[in-house]
């Protein structure tokens, strides 16, 4: 069985992403994050805007955004251990589960916008150091075996598709503050 990140909802083409192009793309997030969880409108409270959450059961953009970056900063060790082992088994907690552990909601916006930069740019570099040869080296995830370039593909869809979850729940929660409804 072969994975796929091919994703409706934001449009995303696993197989339209090569390895050059995740090194690309992951080398952007820093300035494509940066912008929504430090830029706000005139006169709003940009607190409020990144934190508040914009229906129940859905993450506020500040807690996406950080996501984001521990992402980034788990599936460089993912990789790592994928091309250093055999088919290791990685075990790591549920979003939700990483979220609360880390607090995710009480971060510095400015510090997690570093942190997305910072841990795309190590997984970034580490990606460009892999040989097209061990790009199928896999690690077991969930009992799935993901492969160093399945993760590359992953790592970019993850931050497109975050990036569009971030734009919609601020739209939604300033919405909200106008009193226009959601």
């Amino acid at each position: 069985m072969t994975l796929s990140n091919d994703c409706e909802a934001c449009g995303f083409v696993d197989e339209a992403v090569t390895m050059d192009d995740a090194v690309v793309a992951l080398r952007g997030f820093g300035r494509r994050y940066r912008a929504p969880l430090t830029r706000f409108l005139p006169g709003e409270d940009g607190d409020v805007v990144l934190r508040e959450r914009p229906a129940p059961g859905v993450w506020s953009a500040l807690e996406y955004a950080a996501h984001v970056g521990e992402v980034f900063r788990w599936y460089d060790e993912w990789v790592r251990r994928s091309l250093e082992e055999d088919d290791p088994v990685i075990d790591a907690p549920t979003p939700d589960e990483a979220a609360e552990e880390g607090r995710y909601n009480e971060g510095d916006p400015g510090a997690v916008a570093d942190a997305i930069a910072a841990h795309a740019e190590v997984l970034a570099a580490t990606f460009e150091g892999v040989a097209a040869e061990h790009w199928q080296r896999c690690h077991i995830r969930r009992g799935q075996r993901r492969s160093v370039l399945f993760t590359a593909r992953r790592a970019v869809h993850e931050g497109n598709h975050h990036l569009l979850d971030i734009g919609r729940g601020m739209r939604a929660v300033r919405l909200r503050a106008r009193g226009t409804g959601s």
